[in-house]
């Protein structure tokens, strides 16, 4: 029997993000690069941005995408939220600490700009600075880039890097029987929204198990565990808890993507891939009225078009 699947809809809101192309040698040196320079970036309570892996382009992976170098790539997408005053400062240093960190110092790295008109930051120029004045701008594979001698050879990156505006939040609730039906529905879900081109999942394994909601009883802490939603509690709680009856765990497929459309595609194919998951009682998503953002996307589309 097919799980229930609320009519509702997950409350997103809008994100300014940039879309960096890494390559390198080979798939083990090109995980390492992209596992390491999206560290710690699952949430924007706590972290400097929401990052994680949209896909991997070239050999190996999507080959009508084709990296400049002719290697394996691996898109990635770094995420402000836009109602931060200073986003683009903020996305500007995210970008410099994490491709600095973690791109430049990986064996045999690259890393390139899919944007390159609009909007942009200055990221190669910053950079290059490592090169402490032995840095040079080039011209490498039909871009203009920047070249900085490092130990392993040459590190390559585009000069300027773009961002644009995207979407944050989009999200969907799996109640389960049991922590195992929960979780394997969200893994199910999970696998399937990442067919969608242009959607990346940054909570770790692409899932939450601690939902959060805005605020707190304690004055220093910007965010707290969702009780109501809490299935330990609804004894507790009694009529405030919003758990459903036979409900045992809760797991949390947190997405954003480059725009609405393609955060509702993710959630339909997630949604088709996980519904008959046994012990699975509901599907749902976590939404507030609007205050938190006008992004809605829908469990049912079909019966609320754009």
């Amino acid at each position: 029997m097919a799980a229930e699947i609320e009519d509702t809809y997950a409350e997103g809101f809008r994100s300014i993000f940039a879309e960096v192309l890494i390559t390198a040698r080979d798939r083990k040196w090109l995980d390492i690069a992209v596992l390491a320079s999206t560290g710690n970036a699952a949430s924007s309570i706590l972290c400097d941005c929401e990052a994680a892996l949209d896909r991997y382009v070239g050999p190996g992976g999507d080959e009508s995408y084709q990296t400049p170098d002719g290697r394996p790539g691996a898109l990635v997408q770094f995420h402000v939220p836009r109602f931060r005053k200073d986003r683009v400062e903020a996305l500007g240093r995210s970008l410099l600490v994490r491709v600095s960190q973690n791109v430049l110092t990986c064996a045999t790295a690259s890393c390139f700009s899919p944007v390159q008109d609009g909007d942009w930051v200055p990221l190669g120029r910053k950079l290059a600075y490592f090169g402490d004045r032995h840095q040079f701008r080039d011209v490498r594979h039909g871009r203009k880039v920047w070249v900085v001698p490092i130990l392993g050879g040459e590190f390559i990156l585009d000069r300027r890097f773009g961002y644009r505006d995207g979407v944050m939040g989009g999200n969907l609730w799996f109640m389960g029987d049991s922590v195992d039906s929960a979780l394997l529905a969200a893994e199910r879900a999970h696998e399937a929204a990442m067919l969608e081109p242009g959607v990346i999942a940054p909570f770790p394994g692409g899932l939450a198990s601690s939902g959060s909601k805005a605020g707190s009883s304690y004055k220093f802490a910007i965010a707290s565990t969702y009780e109501a939603f809490c299935p330990t509690l609804k004894t507790k709680l009694g009529d405030q808890s919003k758990v459903p009856n036979g409900v045992v765990s809760i797991m949390e497929l947190i997405l954003n993507g480059q725009d609405v459309a393609t955060i509702q595609r993710a959630t339909v194919r997630a949604i088709d891939a996980c519904k008959d998951t046994r012990g699975l009682i509901r599907i749902s998503a976590g939404n507030y009225g609007g205050r938190l953002g006008k992004s809605f996307i829908w469990l049912h589309p079909e019966k609320h078009p754009a």
